[in-house]
């Protein structure tokens, strides 16, 4: 087989590979791979050395890409029912790679340091990186929300920008919740009904009782 994702199911960076792989029916081979396991991970490092999710191996070309925007650049390059992730119009690549890196920046990462913030020893918590990190989430809903052109975040067609916005909303709306940013909210709830969207989550939904979810 071509494609080797090497991931685990809870990894919010490696849903967004895996709705670009679900939506253009790539069919490949996934790895899942456990962290705590001494002997999973020096496999793992011997992949990719820093042992982070997602990875993507390309067999037939002896590639090996990490990093999830990198990955779904590839794919837009490398196979054919992933050519509309990536616009072809120069303008339009560059304004979907400029929305999936705020969704990143602004979003995604912000809310992970919220949610290492929560698993730091008593004691060792730091209250003021956590605010900012909120207000970092709610200025990247505020500069997101505007851009969106239609009911995907690129308009008809549904790009990179709509694979790094599912992650991204979902596990940030647990802690700023979308509730104020309506377009935001109505335009998750058609991320989680479409069919790659929702296979996403149905694999990940065993999961969910590791990941610290909810505030309080």
């Amino acid at each position: 087989m071509r494609w080797t994702l090497y991931y685990h199911p809870l990894s919010s960076f490696c849903w967004k590979v895996l709705v670009a792989l679900y939506e253009a029916e790539v069919d490949f081979e996934p790895r899942q791979v456990d962290l705590g396991d001494p002997a999973a991970r020096a496999a793992f490092e011997a992949i990719w050395p820093l042992a982070k999710f997602p990875v993507l191996r390309d067999n037939a070309r002896g590639k090996t890409i990490p990093e999830s925007s990198i990955i779904i650049d590839y794919l837009a390059r490398h196979e054919p029912s992933a050519v509309s992730l990536v616009p072809s119009d120069p303008d339009l690549a560059m304004q979907t790679r400029l929305i999936d890196r705020l969704i990143d920046c602004y979003i995604h990462l912000p809310f992970q340091q919220v949610v290492a913030e929560r698993l730091r020893p008593q004691g060792q918590h730091d209250a003021f990186g956590v605010e900012q990190s909120r207000s970092r989430i709610r200025s990247g809903y505020n500069l997101i929300a505007p851009m969106f052109t239609g009911p995907w975040a690129m308009g008809d067609t549904f790009t990179l920008a709509d694979c790094a916005a599912l992650p991204a909303l979902f596990y940030a709306d647990y802690t700023i919740p979308l509730a104020d940013w309506p377009e935001l909210a109505a335009y998750l709830g058609r991320l989680k009904a479409r069919p790659s969207v929702a296979r996403v989550l149905a694999e990940a939904e065993p999961f969910f009782h590791y990941f610290p979810l909810k505030d309080g």
